[in-house]
């Protein structure tokens, strides 16, 4: 009885599945037919069926898309199976020094024309627009079909006991609802198979994305060097000219003036602490010592020893490869720092864990929240610098906190 009542339980569903299905799949057959249904009926020169066509050639572009984004929520959602779009991303849209606009193609006045120019240019450039008006054609003919047994089945038997055929309506009814679980399945092969994008486009799409991280990567590196090129000028390197130029001075001053002599050298003593402290400091943020000696876990929380928050840390000791580990510290250290100075932050956590070939480590702050990744934002760079490690980060924020980050990084640890 319990077997009954789930198989039963999966025949509504599947019924359901079927008419969604039927209703995306169909959307742009339904349109084809209503414009030969236009033309035949209330058409009589056959010469004024050129702008039906015509129209329902644009729907079928302009549908085409949504139809294809549909199928992949679909089909996602009940099988787990995820298609990727593949479409390719428009360039950006830049103003000139002349005032005019270059979307890439032409120019424009302002940057909503440049954008609208953009976008229907780069889609019918783009090979996935064709791969999309294929698509709907073939789900319409295998999946779409499929899925429209059960509601054939079903409205003959309304029909058949409606003239009270019985027999036709027992019939339409058996089919279905033995149709019903199935009627829909044939969705997710046939997407796999004609609307995943080919292995040149995802080859293509990923080389555009290394070239991408590796020119941040040149930029950040570049930005780094001339941090630490700016903060030994402005620091360590003046107070040691200072300082040569205190001991000169002590050194001529020791016979005629012990007593001013002995007071140099006591400010170049100082003066060469403090640069030792300086160089201390610049080096503990080029790559901290702790982190060298003791690895990510320790050298997280001995940060949030240092840190004017309450920070508790939940993390095992790891052993990650060196670019990894100091990026992720970093990381670390900028969010704290983002939830100190633009959160007002009293208090956070940090956990850090390692399961299926991946670190997760998740950032949380008693903050003020409304965090968000903006265009040349602290985020987004933390973004771009952890996709060179194919990392992803996520940012949960909403207005009147908390601010969670969670950040995956694929890796392996011994």
């Amino acid at each position: 009885m319990e077997t009954m009542m789930r198989w039963v339980a999966g025949a509504g569903v599947g019924f359901w599945r079927a008419c969604a299905v039927t209703a995306v799949t169909m959307l742009v057959p339904a349109l084809w037919a209503a414009a030969v249904v236009l033309a035949v009926l209330w058409v009589e020169d056959p010469w004024t069926w050129i702008p039906l066509f015509v129209v329902a050639g644009v729907g079928t572009l302009g549908l085409s898309r949504p139809v294809c984004r549909w199928v992949r929520a679909l089909v996602t959602r009940w099988t787990g199976t995820v298609v990727p779009p593949g479409y390719r991303e428009p360039p950006p849209v830049t103003q000139l020094s002349t005032g005019f606009w270059w979307n890439g193609y032409t120019y424009a006045k302002t940057a909503k024309q440049a954008r609208e120019e953009q976008e229907w240019r780069h889609k019918l450039r783009d090979p996935a627009t064709w791969r999309d008006l294929r698509f709907v054609e073939i789900v319409a003919l295998t999946a779409g079909v499929a899925s429209m047994i059960p509601l054939v089945g079903i409205a003959l038997a309304a029909l058949g006991f409606a003239t009270s055929s019985y027999v036709a309506g027992g019939a339409g009814l058996l089919v279905g609802i033995g149709s019903s679980p199935y009627g829909w399945r044939l969705l997710e092969p046939v997407a796999v198979r004609f609307l995943r994008p080919p292995a040149v486009t995802s080859l293509t799409e990923r080389v555009s994305e290394l070239t991408a991280q590796r020119a941040d990567t040149t930029i950040a590196q570049a930005a780094e060097i001339r941090r630490i090129e700016r903060d030994l000028h402005d620091g360590a390197q003046a107070r040691l000219v200072a300082l040569g130029l205190s001991l000169a001075t002590a050194e001529k001053l020791m016979d005629t003036d012990p007593r001013q002599a002995k007071a140099l050298l006591q400010e170049a003593r100082t003066g060469a602490a403090t640069s030792l402290t300086e160089l201390r400091e610049l080096v503990r943020g080029i790559n901290p010592p702790v982190l060298n000696e003791r690895g990510l876990a320790d050298a997280v929380r001995a940060f949030a020893l240092d840190s004017p928050l309450e920070i508790t840390v939940d993390a095992e000791p790891l052993t990650l490869d060196p670019p990894i580990e100091s990026a992720v510290y970093f990381a670390i250290v900028e969010l704290v720092t983002n939830a100190i100075r633009h959160a007002s932050a009293t208090s956070a956590s940090i956990s850090i864990v390692r399961s299926a070939g991946a670190l997760g480590i998740v950032v949380e702050d008693n903050g003020r929240g409304g965090a968000a990744v903006r265009p040349g934002g602290g985020l987004e760079g933390l973004q771009r610098r952890l996709a060179a490690f194919d990392g992803t980060i996520t940012t949960t924020s909403p207005a009147g906190g908390p601010t969670r980050v969670t950040m995956t990084v694929p890796c392996e640890s011994s």
